[in-house]
């Protein structure tokens, strides 16, 4: 079955009271893009980024760290940031919690239910040392796996904010209402472009979270996400598509003058 193209922030995260200013973009488009990839996987390198770059388009790759695909390919990941993609924080095991449906594969150990709070900040605190390594950046941001934030002692997303400039789906800085996320699972790439087109009629953020590209789970056809790609490059002037932590240093760079 697929999932629904389209989710409101509040059912992956709890979003956090958001600033009233208006947010504009760099050249007055209607709105921005995000693209993101998550999990550290082989169709991300093999597909998403070499059609990316075909368009000079640029993504974020949340990594999670422990993944085989970051040590077999380190080299590559380091090049993809090299050219200006974005390695953003997944943790280091991809804790989910296991009371949520569908998570019969989480294992034992990356049981977010039987974590706390202080577990989860240490985690997220060697994934940033690890990225650094990889990168050499100091401004990160983070998607938390599953959408799940909830350990055996709370909510752990306070924790760790300070971490981040801007923790995805969890935006502090963002006008209520001014983001939507999409997790493609399987749609066509005239589905995707509806559902940009769509959004973007009130302006605001549009987060699309990729899993894989061409492969992998949780994918989308490399022929829809080209046709997505093909239209964000023929219309920059209405769509500005950049990597989310570019997007929010620009947000945040606003929020002063709203205080």
């Amino acid at each position: 079955m697929k999932r629904p193209l389209w989710a409101a922030a509040a059912l992956l995260f709890c979003s956090s009271a958001a600033s009233s200013a208006t947010i504009t973009w760099p050249n007055g488009q209607k709105a921005a893009v995000s693209l993101s990839y998550d999990d550290a996987l082989n169709s991300q390198l093999d597909n998403a980024i070499p059609a990316l770059e075909q368009h000079n388009l640029r993504g974020s790759f949340y990594l999670t760290l422990a993944s085989d695909v970051v040590s077999a390919r380190l080299g590559e990941w380091r090049t993809a940031a090299a050219n200006g993609h974005e390695l953003g924080n997944h943790t280091l095991y991809h804790p989910c919690s296991k009371s949520q449906p569908g998570t019969d594969w989480v294992l034992p150990f990356n049981d977010m239910d039987k974590r706390t709070r202080a577990q989860m900040r240490a985690e997220v605190m060697l994934a940033n040392g690890y990225l650094l390594a990889i990168d050499g950046q100091q401004e990160r941001t983070f998607t938390p796996p599953c959408g799940h934030t909830e350990t055996s002692d709370g909510n752990y997303l306070p924790d760790v904010r300070d971490l981040f400039i801007s923790i995805k789906g969890a935006e502090t800085s963002l006008p209520k209402g001014f983001s939507s996320l999409a997790l493609p699972d399987g749609q066509s790439g005239k589905e995707l472009i509806d559902f940009v087109k769509r959004e973007a009629k009130d302006g605001g953020l549009i987060q699309i979270i990729f899993h894989g590209i061409g492969g992998d789970h949780l994918a989308v056809s490399s022929e829809a996400h080209a046709e997505l790609l093909t239209f964000l490059d023929a219309n920059r002037d209405i769509y500005w598509t950049d990597t989310y932590r570019t997007i929010m240093r620009h947000v945040n760079a606003q929020q002063p003058a709203d205080k």
